[in-house]
């Protein structure tokens, strides 16, 4: 469901950012190059992590598995 105030919201964005001015950035200037590694290698570590634990959760067993519960289901003839 979209809502039309999202709408209104995406079509004031530019206007709203051309009322900015360029200079308004105080203090803000090119990342040096030992800050830009370090975010790159902590999302790379991050990244890798959340890899991990999914990878980890999709390969650990299952506790009850409905395989070998001998339920006969009217549906599932090939399970009778």
């Amino acid at each position: 469901m979209v809502y039309r105030g999202y709408f209104l919201l995406l079509f004031l964005l530019p206007v709203a950012a051309a009322q900015t001015s360029p200079g308004s950035c105080s203090g803000c200037g090119p990342l040096s190059l030992p800050l830009l590694a370090s975010l790159v290698a902590a999302e790379a570590a991050m990244s890798l992590i959340m890899v991990g634990v999914v990878f980890a959760c999709a390969r650990s067993p299952r506790r009850g598995s409905p395989q070998g519960d001998g339920t006969v289901y009217i549906n599932m003839p090939s399970r009778g």
